[in-house]
C-alpha cells in the first residue's frame, strides 16, 4: 500500500495527519507480509500499529495482552473510533464471551483481544482454531524473555500457538528492551534484523529528577511537591498497605487522592480509575500493576515513593507521564531503606531444593502410559511453590525435554437446560440426536446443574472427546444451554529417563539460584542507576541501547549539578532469639496439624520477612502478630539465624 493511502486512510480512521517515527514502516512491513518488532517508549503509539495494519489485513487480528485493563481501554478506544474490536476476558459472563465469539465467526470482528493464559483453555482453543487469523499482536513482549525484567513462563508458548493456528504474521511490542532482550525476542518469533523498528528512548518533555529523602520526611516531600505541581499525577509505591496509608494522608491534607492496587476489588478499582481519567481524582497512589495500560495523555508527575523494581519498571512508569508533549515531571524519593525489601521479594520466590523435588515426585507418581496430568493451583498449594515460579519450573523441565506439553482440558463440565431435553433433541436429526442422548445419560443433574461425566462417556461410549466438547459448545451457542468448565488440567509427555536422573533437582536448583542473582544484580544496577553522575536520559537510553540520546539533557538533576549519594539502609531491629523460637514452635504445629508436613527454613524465613506462600496462606500466616517482623532485615542474615536456631 503506497503511503498517500495509508496517510488518507490514518486520517479517516484515526484523525491523525501523519504517522508517529517508526509507525509507518511497522505497518508497511506488516502489509508487506513480514513479521516485525517494535520498539518504541511509552506513550509514542505501538498500540497504533497494529490497529491500522488490522483494518487493512484480510482476516482477523489477534492480540495478546497481559493486562485486562489495557485490553478494555483498547476496545473501547476502537470502538469509538467505528472499528470492530472485541475482547475475551475472565469478568465477563458467559453469554458475554459467547457474543464476541458470534461477532468473531460472522467476521462482524476485526480485532480481538485476548490474555495468553486464554491459550489454555480447552473451548477457546477450539474456537480460535476455525477462525482465520491474519496477524497475531504480542504486547508487552519482552514477557517472553527470561533476561527480561518481567518474565512470564506463558508467553514462551506464544511461538508454539502462532505454528498450530498457522497464523502468517506477528508484531512484537514492547517499550522496554535491553540489546540481549531483542535478540531473544527476534530469535523466538524468527524475525529479521532489518524488520525491527527501534525509535530513541529520549523523551525531551521529561524532567527527571532523583532526590535524596529520608523515609521519616517522605510523606512532608511528598506534599511539598504536589503543591508544586499542577495537574494529574501517579505516585508509585512497593506495598499495597504503603498505598493505602500515603493515600489516607494525602486526603487529610487536602489532596484529591485514592490507593489503587490489587488488593481492591474489581468495581472499586474501575470507579478510581475512571474518576482519575475524569479529572476528579488528582493523585493515584498505587503499586507498580496501576498505569500499565492506563491512556491518559495529561498525567504532569510521576512520583517514586518507593524505590522501583528495576530500571525496566522505572522507564515504563515516568513514561505515563507527559504523553501529550507536554512539560511533566518525574521525581524519585530515593533512599536505601526499602532495598531490603525489594531483595527479600526475589529471595521469598525461589524454590529451595525441597520444593523443586516434590514437584519431580509428583511426576513420578502420577505417571501413567508415560504421561503425566497436573492442576497449577493444586500442584502450587501441594509444593509450596508460588504460582509464577512453578510455571517457570514446568517451562524449564520442557526446555530441558523432561517433559512435553500435550494438551490441556477441562476436568470439570457443567451445564443447566434453557429448554427442556425433549425440545432440544427435537431439533436434530436421529443421529445427533442418539449423540447427545448419550451425553445427556452420562450428565446427572443435582438441582438444576448437570455434571458431565466426561471419562465415563468416552469410555463406555467411545466417542471422541474433541466431538463432545463441539457438541456442548453448539448447544450453548444457540442458547439450548448455559456452559460451564472449570479445573483446568495440563497433560504433558515425559521423558522417563531424564526425569531419573540424579542431577535433576540439582541443575533446576541451580538455575534458580542463578536467576535470583540475575533479579538482585538488576536491583542492583537500579541503585547505581540513581547515584550516577552522568545524565539520566542518556543513562536511560544507554541502557536500552540506544545511543542517540544527547549526552547532556539539560533537564534531569544530574545536569543540574544535583548528583544523588543514598546512604545505606539501617538494618532495622535485632533479630530476637526468644521471636525465632516462638515461630518456629507455631509453624510446626500449624504445618503438622494442617498440612501434614513439617517446616522448612526457607518457610520460617518467609514468614519472618513477610512474604507469602501457598502454604502461609493456607494457616493464615498474615494474621499471626511476628509475620514479617524484620522485613527490613536481609534475608541472608534471617537465614543465617534461623538456621542456627534450627541446630539448637
Amino acid at each position: 500500500m503506497d503511503p498517500t493511502t495509508l496517510r488518507s486512510s490514518l486520517k479517516q480512521h484515526f484523525g491523525f495527519d501523519d504517522f508517529r517515527g517508526g509507525q509507518q514502516q511497522v505497518i508497511e512491513q506488516l502489509l508487506g507480509g513480514d513479521s516485525s518488532l517494535a520498539i518504541f517508549p511509552t506513550g509514542s503509539g505501538k498500540s497504533l500499529c497494529y490497529q491500522m495494519a488490522a483494518l487493512h489485513l484480510p482476516n482477523l487480528t489477534l492480540v495478546v495482552s497481559p493486562l485486562l485493563a489495557l485490553m478494555k481501554d483498547q476496545v473501547t478506544f476502537l470502538k469509538g473510533k467505528g472499528i470492530a474490536a472485541e475482547c475475551i476476558d475472565s469478568s465477563q459472563t458467559y453469554e458475554q464471551s459467547q457474543q464476541v465469539m458470534r461477532e468473531v465467526k460472522s467476521r462482524h470482528c476485526k480485532i480481538l483481544m485476548v490474555s495468553v493464559e486464554r491459550f489454555k483453555n480447552e473451548r477457546f482453543r477450539h474456537f480460535i482454531q476455525s477462525i482465520a487469523v491474519s496477524l497475531m499482536v504480542v504486547d508487552e513482549a519482552h514477557c517472553i524473555s527470561e533476561w527480561g525484567h518481567n518474565f512470564r513462563p506463558d508467553y514462551l508458548k506464544l511461538p508454539s500457538y502462532q505454528r498450530q493456528l498457522k497464523i502468517p504474521l506477528v508484531l512484537l511490542l514492547t517499550a522496554t528492551a535491553t540489546a540481549q532482550v531483542k535478540k531473544d525476542m527476534a530469535k523466538r518469533f524468527s524475525i529479521q534484523p532489518q524488520h525491527i523498528v527501534q525509535t530513541g528512548f529520549y523523551r525531551s518533555n521529561l524532567d527527571l529528577s532523583v532526590l535524596p529523602c529520608s523515609s521519616a520526611s517522605k510523606g512532608q516531600t511528598l506534599m511539598e511537591l504536589i503543591g508544586q505541581f499542577a495537574g494529574s499525577g501517579i505516585v508509585y509505591v512497593t506495598l499495597q498497605k504503603t498505598a493505602d496509608d500515603v493515600a489516607s494522608f494525602l486526603r487529610k491534607s487536602g489532596v484529591a487522592a485514592q490507593s489503587y492496587h490489587a488488593g481492591m476489588d474489581n468495581d472499586k478499582r474501575q470507579s478510581i480509575q475512571h474518576q482519575f481519567m475524569q479529572d476528579k481524582v488528582q493523585v493515584i497512589v498505587a503499586t507498580i500493576a496501576f498505569g500499565m495500560g492506563i491512556d491518559k495523555s495529561n498525567i504532569r508527575f510521576v512520583v517514586h515513593y518507593d524505590l522501583p523494581k528495576s530500571i525496566e519498571n522505572y522507564s515504563q512508569e515516568v513514561g505515563r507521564a507527559g504523553r501529550d508533549g507536554q512539560a511533566s515531571k518525574c521525581v524519585i524519593l530515593a533512599n536505601l531503606d526499602g532495598l531490603t525489601t525489594l531483595e527479600n521479594f526475589v529471595y521469598g520466590d525461589t524454590p529451595d531444593a525441597e520444593a523443586i523435588k516434590a514437584v519431580v515426585d509428583d511426576i513420578q507418581l502420577g505417571l501413567e502410559h508415560a504421561q503425566w496430568e497436573t492442576q497449577m493451583t493444586a500442584l502450587s498449594n501441594q509444593t509450596n511453590i508460588r504460582l509464577l515460579p512453578l510455571k517457570t519450573l514446568l517451562v524449564q523441565l520442557e526446555l530441558l525435554n523432561v517433559i512435553v506439553p500435550k494438551y490441556a482440558y477441562f476436568a470439570e463440565f457443567k451445564f443447566r437446560f434453557n429448554q427442556s431435553i425433549e425440545l432440544i433433541l427435537s431439533g436434530f436429526d436421529a443421529s445427533r440426536q442418539g449423540f447427545l442422548k448419550q451425553i445427556f445419560k452420562h450428565s446427572p443433574v443435582k438441582k438444576v446443574w448437570a455434571t458431565l461425566d466426561m471419562n465415563a462417556l468416552l469410555t463406555e461410549e467411545q466417542v471422541e472427546r474433541s466431538r463432545v466438547i463441539a457438541a456442548l459448545d453448539y448447544l450453548a451457542d444457540r442458547g439450548l444451554i448455559e456452559l460451564q468448565s472449570k479445573q483446568n488440567t495440563e497433560v504433558f509427555d515425559v521423558n522417563k529417563e531424564k526425569l531419573d536422573s540424579p542431577e535433576l533437582t540439582e541443575s533446576l536448583t541451580a538455575y534458580f539460584l542463578e536467576k535470583e542473582q540475575k533479579e538482585i544484580s538488576r536491583i542492583h544496577a537500579l541503585v547505581a542507576f540513581f547515584q550516577t553522575a552522568h545524565c539520566l536520559h542518556a543513562s536511560l537510553a544507554s541502557y536500552f541501547d540506544d545511543h542517540q540520546a544527547p549526552k547532556n539533557c539539560g533537564h534531569c538533576s544530574v545536569c543540574r549539578g544535583e548528583i544523588a549519594k543514598l546512604e545505606a539502609p539501617l538494618l532495622g531491629a535485632e533479630i530476637d532469639e526468644a521471636v525465632l523460637k516462638l515461630t518456629r514452635q507455631w509453624l510446626n504445629q500449624e504445618y503438622s496439624s494442617k498440612l501434614s508436613t513439617r517446616v522448612s527454613i526457607d518457610s520460617c524465613c518467609r514468614f519472618l520477612t513477610g512474604i507469602t506462600s501457598p502454604y502461609l496462606t493456607r494457616i493464615r500466616a498474615k494474621s499471626q502478630k511476628n509475620f514479617g517482623v524484620y522485613q527490613q532485615i536481609p534475608y541472608a542474615k534471617i537465614r543465617e539465624s534461623v538456621l542456627a536456631n534450627w541446630k539448637n
